[in-house]
């Protein structure tokens, strides 16, 4: 199962989610229907009788204005509860973790085990080619256990237990961020979301029976009716609570399995992550904040003591887990040592300059210098299976790529307004007339240490490998989340100003404006991008055109290479016959490109494998993709949330 039938699969799972949810609320409208019954037929009686209580009540099994009012007022409150939650999760993970007692992991952290998490995050990061996301911990949680939430790789968050990241080795943590980053390649980060935010309006009856229960009439002498409703609400309400578990278990339990399967393929360390569970079953999962239950299905391990039902957990059991990685597994839990010791192979050497270590470019394909200083032949078929599934390799990459930075860089991508400095640098002309006037500008408009930290920066990204410049902006975006709105105002407008301040707008600079204001507007107030809005291809062939059209100008200025370069991957694009031929230049400007995205982002998955596949084919046809092919490659599949991780050929 590739990345693209694994995001459709996930999409899928929303139609089991309506199905359980619609029979959870049709049941708690006929419970409710029936208590409205019975108490509306006693207080008729009652009135009937005079006051007295002496008599019986009639009752009829049927009653059309009760049901609709039942009705009425059950669908209301679960919608208003569910529509309630579901706006307050817009905001993305970093909501999810902070509703738990999350803190952010400062990026500059000195602390042993929260930079042994962020710079395992960071790693994956760059092998998985998601954009850096936000790092969470639950200070007040000893328990072993962590979690990944959002809407899109661009507003995820990672967020661990204070026991998490103290109790677990490096490698066992690994293990568990490699799990976590499966959630957020195989799309379940959004399904998990759309669950917390239904299943919070039904069990919004349950909260108000509570309030209810214990409501006083002002009257000691009459009879109040409200704790008994109250109390029968709870009685209703526990039922969407059943519901609500089953409806975790049965989105939720598949999934671990395979997230399991993915962190091992992801990190070729099966001990790692059997490490961790075996651990799990000897110290424990549970969590103590009062939200966790609502998101039980986020977390790594059990978040709740097990259910007396097993149809009822939101995970399989931890020897299941335990046996589908480890097979010869002696049964027996691992006890928690005072120390957990770093593997020794990992850390014994440090690692040589990138250039050195590996030819590659994040974005999806092997670029260098091959015999006599001609790129190396480049197979178009071995992209496609790499998007979403990053090997062992792109790990050791991404760490050695990193560890290869100069320091400067390495500490600018963790603090906020050195990563602006970072960007800015990145954006600086290579042309010294030019750059002298952008530094002239920038003198008079930044604060004088963000000027000076440009500067130094510019110097040191300069004697950098040029593959390395998307992945110091994917490091930087766990910073550049930190700011907040006025400081994030002022960076996205001279971001604007300095890529029109050359006359110019070149390639990669669009790639960076297109991948920084696509992760971090939605976060600043703009509106986050639609679910998907098509499923078939006719109405998006003009801008598979105008995208595959770009890539084959880009690909040379010979006609003759351009169209044979266009009609080698305008086959796979499967558009109707008649619609595709190759647009002039003149008509492939930054800007079409940019509105053809952004509507080829509310496709369907497969159409999205179908223009990746076509958009390689077509860069690829002369059997070499150059760094300004790949760079357009990667702004595209990350704009249509396709994360491509490097293509590495070992020196």
């Amino acid at each position: 199962m590739d990345f693209f039938e694994r995001q459709d699969r996930a999409r899928k799972k929303t139609k089991l989610l309506v199905f359980y949810f619609v029979v959870a609320v049709l049941l708690i409208v006929v419970l409710n229907y029936l208590v409205g019954l019975v108490v509306l037929t006693g207080a008729r009686a009652h009135s009937d009788a005079g006051g007295s209580y002496g008599s019986e009540p009639s009752l009829a099994l049927w009653d059309p204005q009760i049901f609709f009012g039942a009705a009425l007022i059950t669908l209301a409150i679960v919608a208003f509860g569910s529509l309630f939650k579901v706006s307050q999760l817009a905001g993305g993970g970093g909501v999810v973790a902070e509703s738990m007692g999350g803190r952010p992991v400062d990026s500059s952290t000195r602390d042993p085990d929260e930079r042994k998490l962020l710079n395992i995050v960071e790693e994956m990061a760059i092998a998985s080619g998601v954009p850096m996301p936000k790092v969470y911990v639950l200070d007040h949680e000893e328990g072993i256990n962590a979690f990944a939430a959002g809407h899109t790789a661009g507003d995820a968050a990672v967020g661990v237990t204070r026991g998490c990241i103290s109790k677990l080795s490096r490698d066992e943590l690994q293990g568990v961020i490699g799990h976590e980053f499966s959630h957020i390649l195989n799309g379940d980060m959004r399904l998990n979301l759309q669950l917390m935010g239904v299943l919070f309006g039904i069990l919004c009856l349950a909260s108000i029976g509570r309030i209810l229960l214990y409501m006083r009439s002002s009257n000691s002498r009459e009879k109040n009716p409200l704790p008994i409703i109250g109390m029968a609400l709870i009685l209703i309400g526990s039922v969407g609570v059943f519901f609500g578990r089953l409806i975790q278990a049965a989105i939720s339990r598949q999934r671990e399995f395979l997230a399991d399967a993915s962190a091992v393929q992801f990190t070729r360390n099966p001990a790692g992550l059997s490490g961790a569970l075996q651990k799990i079953g000897g110290y424990g999962s549970q969590m103590e904040s009062p939200n966790a239950p609502d998101a039980g299905h986020l977390f790594f391990g059990s978040a709740l003591s097990h259910s007396f039902l097993g149809a009822l957990a939101t995970h399989p059991p931890l020897e299941d887990r335990i046996r589908a990685i480890e097979p010869a597994w002696d049964g027996t839990f691992k006890a928690l040592s005072a120390d957990n010791p770093e593997t020794p192979s990992r850390r014994a050497s440090v690692p040589p300059p990138l250039p050195d270590a590996f030819r590659a470019v994040l974005g999806g394909v092997v670029i260098g210098a091959g015999a006599a200083g001609k790129p190396p032949v480049i197979a178009s078929h071995s992209v496609l299976p790499n998007l979403g599934t990053p090997t062992p390799l792109h790990l050791e990459y991404a760490e050695k790529m990193r560890d290869s930075l100069p320091e400067s860089v390495r500490n600018a991508v963790r603090q906020p307004l050195d990563a602006v400095a970072l960007i800015y640098a990145l954006l600086l002309s290579s042309e010294e007339a030019t750059r002298a006037t952008q530094l002239d500008a920038l003198a008079r408009h930044l604060p004088p240490e963000s000027y000076s930290m440009t500067v130094t920066l510019f110097a040191d990204i300069a004697s950098a490998a040029v593959p390395a410049r998307l992945p110091m902006v994917n490091i930087a975006m766990g910073a550049l989340r930190q700011l907040n709105r006025d400081q994030y105002q002022r960076f996205s407008k001279t971001l604007q100003w300095l890529i029109q301040s050359d006359g110019r707008l070149e390639l990669f600079e669009f790639v960076l404006q297109k991948i920084i204001l696509r992760h971090l507007a939605p976060q600043f107030g703009a509106a986050r991008p639609p679910a998907i809005q098509f499923y078939s291809i006719k109405p998006l062939v003009p801008d598979g055109r105008v995208i595959l059209s770009t890539l084959a100008h880009v690909s040379g200025d010979d006609a003759g290479e351009v169209q044979r370069a266009f009609d080698a991957g305008a086959p796979y694009w499967r558009a109707p016959e008649g619609g595709l031929s190759l647009l002039p230049r003149d008509q492939c400007g930054l800007q079409p490109i940019d509105a053809a995205l952004d509507r080829l982002a509310l496709a369907a998955p497969q159409i999205k494998k179908n223009l990746i596949e076509a958009c390689v084919h077509v860069v690829g046809a002369d059997g070499v993709i150059r760094e300004s092919e790949a760079e357009l490659l990667r702004a595209i599949a990350d704009t249509l949330d396709c994360p491509m991780p490097p293509f590495l050929q070992p020196a």
